[in-house]
């Protein structure tokens, strides 16, 4: 059976582009009719201007033709209505945001811009990005490609559906807890949140960056080629290196690694039977193939994740006392609950909660230290409800989820979500892989190395003609 084109990973479409055996402009009207076949059900984009997408791919087609093709050119790619495109307004999947055409592109995408990628559109995020949910008072309610009654996860809700159903190779997400990693995880897709600092974003702050969402690990890596580019908006930034985002192909063992194996964070959610079982699957096929394995006991506290839930809360609560109340009235209800209680916190309250920021950092640090690389769930249960705000669906306690994927928010290291398997009901189960900080070419290689390692996925899902 032929592979649709809106189902090839970008590195292949580069090589029939290059071959002559392709064209961007059949793949892009091969993409944008797959999307119109799944959104009404999927409801993962926003922006879309079919015209304007058409008009990206003859202009790399015609590059193509007279030997000017750029990294990425005319392979299709969706952006996270939080980050900036010329011409288009910012969301941030509120109902309250006054809708203004940004002026400029955000650094990520201007390196997409130039390496010649054809953005098809914007996808979806619910309010603020503030939940692992599609829920939004602006967006209509995005959904797991893999099952409708599912959500795809969050806060890059419509990026983990539109690449798990295929709206072609590439898509771009942004993570500050989790919000790359758990909808990779629920959407059976590799999200890999880098070094803090390595792809320059605008605005910066603390523990955000911008990520590949994948199908592949190689589409990752080739993403980060172009994503890594400096741009001085970022503040933040790291120094421009030139790496080899490629060298992860010629790993196909683990020998020498030392890789430390979590499995208890030490708060929130316990872990489901069948992501424990993944997870630890995982565990025991890089021990056969070479690596040193470990154990790592729980270092996160809940003194340390309410810290850090007072703190957020106060951020919001302070954009949302700003707005007046006709607009607070459109923020999604369970934002407007999550923050209200900000509002009576004293000044040491929220000091004390930035402060387990760092003692979270030095906590992760401290414990992964030792090891080349940690595996461990990215999330502890699978995608539950679509219309759910959280697992627990409970503002008062928002974050029992992400207390795996926090630590290397905090901490600034690199972490991956590889797809590692399936629950009883077919939900997908994401490993997380994650690295000492800077190190994101080992994070690469390892879950590269994973892929090598499972056992064959499942057919993806929504698939078309």
């Amino acid at each position: 059976m032929s592979v649709a084109l809106h189902d090839l990973s970008a590195t292949e479409l580069l090589q029939r582009y290059a071959s002559g055996d392709l064209s961007p402009m059949d793949v892009m009207r091969d993409v944008l009719r797959h999307i119109e076949r799944c959104e009404g059900a999927l409801a993962a984009t926003w922006a879309l201007d079919a015209q304007a997408a058409m008009a990206q791919a003859e202009v790399s087609e015609s590059r193509w033709r007279r030997g000017e093709a750029r990294v990425l050119e005319g392979v299709p790619v969706t952006i996270k209505e939080n980050i900036a495109t010329q011409g288009v307004p910012v969301p941030l999947g509120s109902a309250a945001t006054t809708l203004v055409p940004a002026l400029h592109d955000a650094p990520p995408v201007a390196r997409l811009r130039e390496a010649g990628a054809a953005i098809v559109c914007k996808t979806t995020m619910p309010d603020w990005g503030m939940l692992t949910s599609g829920l939004s008072s602006f967006h209509k309610l995005a959904r797991n490609p893999w099952n409708l009654d599912k959500t795809p996860g969050g806060s890059s809700a419509g990026a983990g559906s539109a690449c798990a159903a295929g709206y072609g190779p590439l898509h771009l997400g942004t993570d500050i807890g989790g919000s790359v990693r758990l909808p990779a995880s629920y959407c059976g897709i590799v999200g890999f949140k880098p070094s803090l600092g390595r792809i320059p974003i605008d605005p910066p702050y603390a523990a955000r960056v911008a990520g590949p969402m994948t199908r592949t690990v190689a589409d990752a890596s080739l993403m980060m080629r172009v994503l890594s580019q400096p741009d001085v908006r970022d503040t933040m930034s790291l120094p421009a290196q030139v790496l080899d985002w490629t060298a992860h192909d010629r790993i196909d063992d683990a020998r020498g690694l030392r890789v430390g194996l979590w499995l208890d964070p030490g708060f929130g959610l316990d872990v489901q039977p069948d992501v424990l079982a993944a997870v630890r699957d995982a565990a025991q096929r890089f021990e056969r193939a070479g690596a040193h394995v470990e154990v790592i006991a729980s270092f996160l506290t809940r003194t340390m994740i309410d810290g850090l839930d007072r703190f957020w809360r106060t951020r919001s609560w302070l954009e949302f006392a700003t707005l007046p109340a006709d607009q607070q009235q459109r923020v999604l209800p369970y934002i407007r609950d999550w923050v209200s209680r900000a509002a009576t916190f004293s000044g040491e309250d929220v000091f004390t909660g930035y402060s387990q920021m760092a003692a979270i950092r030095d906590a992760t640090v401290a414990a992964t230290s030792p090891f080349d690389l940690v595996l461990s769930p990215v999330s502890p249960c699978v995608a539950y409800g679509a219309d759910m705000a959280s697992p627990l669906d409970d503002p008062s306690r928002p974050f029992e989820h992400i207390n795996f994927t926090i630590a290397f928010s905090m901490s600034e290291q690199p972490a991956i979500s590889v797809n590692a398997g399936y629950d009883r009901d077919g939900l997908p189960i994401g490993l997380q892989i994650s690295g000492r900080r800077h190190d994101d070419l080992g994070v690469l290689r390892a879950a590269r190395l994973w892929e090598k390692l499972r056992e064959p996925q499942r057919a993806w899902p929504m698939q078309g003609p």
